[in-house]
C-alpha cells in the first residue's frame, strides 16, 4: 500500500484534510518511541488504497520541537510515496518557508494550496498554474474544510508518486550556494541518502548533522573562516534563513494578487479579535461562554425565562394524573423539555435518552430477570450490581457528548487558540507559558491525551507542573459525579441551580491548578519561563463531519469503558457488599456486615474533615466506597451510587417508590445515600471537589508515570493530588459549614506565602 504523508504548518488545516480523507478509517496512536499523537487512516478513492500519515504541524525542518523531530526523520527515514505539502493560502509566504525545505529531499511532493474558497472571498486570486512552475511540483487548489478539489490532489499525488524526484533548493543563488554544491557532492560520494538536504542542514550547522557527518563537518568550518558577512557574521542558520524568506519574497509574491492595496484594512477575524482578546475583557467574555455551555448542558430553566414569566408547571396546567405522572405519552414527550420552564438543549436530550431509552430498556430487562425464575443472589448480581450500575453510567452520555460538542465548536472554530493567548499573559505571572493551556485545556476531554500532549513544552520543570494540574480540568468521566450531586442538591434540597453548581466546580478546578502551579513555579519547579510564539488561525465554521466524527469518537470509548472497566467493577463492588467475611450470602439490608463496609469503615474517619467521614454515621462509608472506585475510572463513582442505593433503602427503610427516586437514574440515586446517611451540601460540594482533584483513574496515572520518568517525581506527583484534593475539599466544607473558618484558612495562606518569600530570599542570598 502506497503511503502518503500530509505535511504543513500548525492552523494550515492539515487535520481538517486528514479527517476529509480518512473518515472513520482514522487510527490514533503514538509515534515509536515518543509519545506524541500519530494518526494515520486509508483514502480509498485512488486506483489503489492509499495510507494517509498525518505529521505534526511544524514550521520547519530544524528540529527544535519533537513535533519538528518526528515530521523530519519520517520523510528521510521511512521515505514515504509521496509528500502532500498542505499550504494555508491566506497566508502563503509564510507557509512557503515549510515548501522550500521540503523540496530538498528526494521525495515526490505535491503542493495543496489549502483555503482558496478564503482567498477567493476576500477578492484576492493565487496564479497556481505559475506557483506550480516555480516550485518545480504540481500544485492543487482545495479547501479541506468545503471537501473540493481533494479528488484531483490525491490523483495528482498518486501519479506523482509513480515518478523519482530529486531533491533542489532557493539556495543555488545565495551566498552560500557553493558552499551547499560542495557539500552535497561529498555526502553523495560517501552515499548518503538525500544528500541536498543534509548538505544545507549541515551548512546551518544543525546539531544532529553535525554529529552524523563529523568528517564532512571540517568543510563547512574551513568555509566559515573564509567567509566574510557584516551582518549575519558566522552564522549560517540565520544567513541561509533570510536567503529563504528573500527568494520567496522575490519570486512568489507575483503569484499572488491582493484586491485592495489598503494593507490597513481589518479582516473579520481581526475585528473578532479586538473584542474576544481584549487585554481586559478576554477573559470574561471566556468565563461567559463557559457559562454559557455549561447553562446550554445542564440549565433546566433555559435563559431563566421560567422564573422570568413564571411559566405554568404541567400539574398547573392539569396534565399530570394524581401520581404526579404525565396522563398520557403525548404529555410524557412533552415534560421531556417543559415543565414550568423550557429545558436546555442538554437537559431535554438527556431527558428524552434516559425516560424514553435507556430507563425503558433496563427495565424491561429487569423485569425479564425477575420473572426467570433465577435465585434471588443473581437477580440482586444482575439488577442491582450490573443493570442498575451499567444504566447509571450510561444515562450521562447525553451531557458528555453535548458538552463535548460545545468544546469540538471553540476548538475548530480557532477560539480556544485565542484563550491560550490570553491567558499566556496571566499564566506567565505564575511560571508557565500560554503553550501549557493547551494540554491543560484538552483535559476537559480526557487527561490521558492531555498529558501526552506536554511533550511539546520544552522546559522539563513546566511540563512536570502541568501534568500534575491536568486533571483539576475535569475531564468527561467526572461530568457524571457533578451532573449526579449537582442535580441531586437542587431536587434533594431545593437550593440552586444544577448548571451553576457545575460551572463552579470548573471553576474551581482553574483556581485550583493556578493556585498549584504558583506554589510549585515559586518552590520545588522554580524556573524560567519559556517563550510561547502561536499563530493564531482564521475564524470559520466548524466542519459538522468532523464534530460528528469526535463525538463518536468520544461515544464509542464511553461505551467500551461502561462494558468493560465499569461492568467488572459493579460486579466486584456487588459481591464485597453482599457478602460477609466467611463468604456467607448477605440480603440487602446487612450491608453494613459486608467485607465492603468493614474495611470502608476503617478508613472512613479520615475523611471527616471533609464532610465524608464518622459524622455520617454507621452507613457514610458508602461515599468513601465511591470515592475509592473512582480512582479506577471516574465512571465508577456513580455505578457505586446505582449499586449501593437499593441496600441503603433496605437498611433504612426507605421506599424509593415513594420518593419518586429509582436508583438506576444517578441523582436518584444520591437521593437515597443523602435520606440514609444525611450529608450535608458542604460535605457534597466537597465530595465533588476530591473527586475533581484526586488521583485520577489508572490510565492517568499510567500516563503520567510515563511522561514524568522520574520515579521520585512519579511518586511526589501522587502525593500532591492526594494532599491537594484533601486540603482543596477540607477548605469548602469547613468554611461552608461554619463561615469563621475562613479566617483560619487564610491566617494559614499568608503563613505558606511568607515561608515561600523566606525561602526564596534565601536561595537568592546563597546564588549571590
Amino acid at each position: 500500500m502506497k503511503r502518503f504523508a500530509l505535511a504543513g504548518n500548525p492552523n494550515c488545516g492539515k487535520t481538517t484534510l486528514f479527517n476529509s480523507l480518512t473518515g472513520s478509517t482514522a487510527h490514533v496512536g503514538n509515534w515509536p518511541g515518543v509519545t506524541v499523537d500519530k494518526r494515520d487512516g486509508v483514502y480509498k478513492k485512488c486506483a489503489e488504497p492509499v495510507k494517509i500519515i498525518d505529521l505534526p504541524g511544524i514550521y520547519s525542518l530544524s528540529p527544535y520541537t519533537p513535533e519538528e523531530l518526528i515530521a523530519r526523520n519520517y520523510i528521510l527515514d521511512e521515505k514515504p510515496d509521496c509528500v502532500i505539502n498542505i499550504v494555508d493560502a491566506t497566508n502563503l509566504e509564510r507557509n512557503l518557508y515549510l515548501t522550500t525545505q521540503i523540496l530538498e529531499m528526494d521525495v515526490p511532493v505535491v503542493v495543496a494550496l489549502n483555503m482558496m474558497d478564503a482567498v477567493k472571498k476576500s477578492g484576492d486570486s493565487i496564479n497556481a498554474k505559475l506557483l506550480e512552475e516555480r516550485l518545480g511540483v504540481p500544485v492543487v487548489e482545495i479547501s479541506a474544510l468545503k471537501e473540493t478539489g481533494l479528488k484531483e490532489l490525491m490523483d495528482k499525488a498518486f501519479n506523482e508518486s509513480k515518478k523519482i524526484r530529486e531533491g533542489s533548493t532557493v539556495l543555488e543563488t545565495s551566498p552560500l550556494g557553493h558552499l551547499i554544491g560542495d557539500v552535497k557532492i561529498a555526502l553523495k560520494g560517501q552515499n548518503v541518502a538525500n544528500p541536498l538536504f543534509h548538505a544545507v542542514k549541515l551548512v546551518e550547522q544543525d546539531e544532529i548533522e553535525a554529529n552524523m557527518h563529523k568528517e564532512t563537518l571540517p568543510m563547512v568550518e574551513e568555509f566559515k573562516k573564509t567567509f566574510n558577512d557584516e551582518i549575519f557574521g558566522g552564522d549560517f542558520e540565520a544567513l541561509v534563513a533570510d536567503a529563504r524568506y528573500k527568494y520567496i519574497s522575490s519570486n512568489f509574491a507575483s503569484v499572488l494578487s491582493k484586491k485592495s492595496k489598503d494593507t490597513t484594512k481589518m479582516s473579520k477575524s481581526d475585528k473578532a479579535d479586538k473584542v474576544l482578546t481584549h487585554k481586559w475583557w478576554g477573559i470574561p467574555i471566556f468565563l461567559v461562554i463557559l457559562f454559557g455551555i455549561f447553562h446550554l448542558t445542564f440549565g433546566e430553566d433555559l435563559l431563566f425565562l421560567g422564573k422570568i414569566f413564571s411559566l405554568p408547571s404541567l400539574e398547573d396546567l392539569g396534565l399530570l394524573n394524581e401520581d404526579g405522572d404525565p396522563i398520557n405519552f403525548g404529555v410524557r414527550i412533552l415534560a421531556t423539555f417543559y415543565d414550568g420552564a423550557v429545558m436546555s438543549p442538554g437537559v431535554w436530550i438527556n431527558n428524552v435518552w434516559n425516560d424514553l431509552i435507556v430507563g425503558e430498556f433496563f427495565g424491561w430487562l429487569g423485569g425479564l430477570v425477575e420473572e426467570s425464575g433465577m435465585a434471588p443472589w443473581a437477580i440482586g448480581l444482575i439488577n442491582n450490581g450490573i443493570f442498575d450500575g451499567i444504566s447509571a453510567v450510561l444515562s450521562f452520555l447525553p451531557p458528555i457528548l453535548v458538552l463535548f460538542l460545545f468544546f469540538s465548536i471553540l476548538e475548530d472554530s480557532g477560539y480556544m487558540a485565542r484563550i491560550a493567548f490570553i491567558l499566556d499573559r496571566m499564566f506567565r505571572r505564575f511560571g508557565l507559558s500560554g503553550r501549557a493551556f493547551m494540554p491543560m485545556i484538552m483535559g476537559f476531554g480526557c487527561s490521558v491525551p492531555a498529558m501526552i500532549n506536554t511533550r511539546t513544552l520544552a522546559d522539563d520543570k513546566e511540563r512536570t507542573a502541568t501534568v500534575r494540574v491536568i486533571p483539576f480540568f475535569s475531564c468527561g468521566a467526572k461530568l457524571p459525579i457533578l451532573t449526579a450531586v449537582a442535580g441531586a442538591i437542587v431536587a434533594f434540597f431545593g437550593v440552586g441551580n444544577a448548571d451553576v453548581i457545575t460551572f463552579s466546580m470548573y471553576l474551581l478546578g482553574i483556581v485550583t491548578a493556578i493556585v498549584c502551579v504558583l506554589l510549585m513555579r515559586s518552590t520545588t519547579l522554580k524556573g524560567e519561563t519559556p517563550p510561547f510564539i502561536m499563530e493564531l488561525p482564521t475564524y470559520h465554521v466548524p466542519q459538522f463531519k468532523n464534530l460528528m466524527a469526535h463525538l463518536w469518537d468520544k461515544t464509542k470509548h464511553f461505551v467500551k469503558k461502561a462494558f468493560t472497566i465499569i461492568l467488572a467493577s459493579t460486579i466486584v463492588i456487588w459481591a464485597l457488599t453482599h457478602f460477609s467475611f466467611n463468604w456467607t450470602f448477605l440480603e440487602d439490608e446487612q450491608v453494613n456486615e459486608s467485607i465492603l463496609a468493614g474495611i470502608a469503615q476503617l478508613v472512613q474517619p479520615i475523611f471527616t474533615p471533609l464532610g465524608f467521614g464518622s459524622q455520617l454515621g454507621s452507613l457514610g462509608w458508602v461515599f468513601v466506597v465511591a470515592a475509592v472506585a473512582g480512582l479506577i475510572a471516574k465512571e465508577n463513582v456513580i455505578a457505586t451510587f446505582a449499586t449501593l442505593a437499593a441496600c441503603l433503602a433496605a437498611v433504612t427503610g426507605l421506599d424509593l417508590g415513594g420518593l419518586a427516586i429509582d436508583a438506576e437514574d444517578g441523582i436518584d440515586a444520591v437521593q437515597a445515600m443523602i435520606q440514609a446517611t444525611g450529608i450535608t451540601i458542604p460535605g457534597l460540594i466537597a465530595f465533588i471537589a476530591f473527586n475533581m482533584t484526586t488521583i485520577p483513574c489508572f490510565a492517568a496515572v499510567a500516563t503520567a508515570k510515563a511522561e514524568l520518568g522520574n520515579k521520585s517525581t512519579y511518586h511526589w506527583t501522587l502525593v500532591f493530588w492526594l494532599v491537594a484534593s484533601y486540603v482543596v475539599s477540607a477548605i469548602i466544607y469547613t468554611v461552608g459549614s461554619w463561615w469563621w473558618t475562613i479566617f483560619i484558612w487564610m491566617v494559614a495562606c499568608a503563613g505558606l506565602v511568607a515561608c515561600i518569600i523566606m525561602r526564596n530570599k534565601k536561595a537568592a542570598k546563597r546564588l549571590n
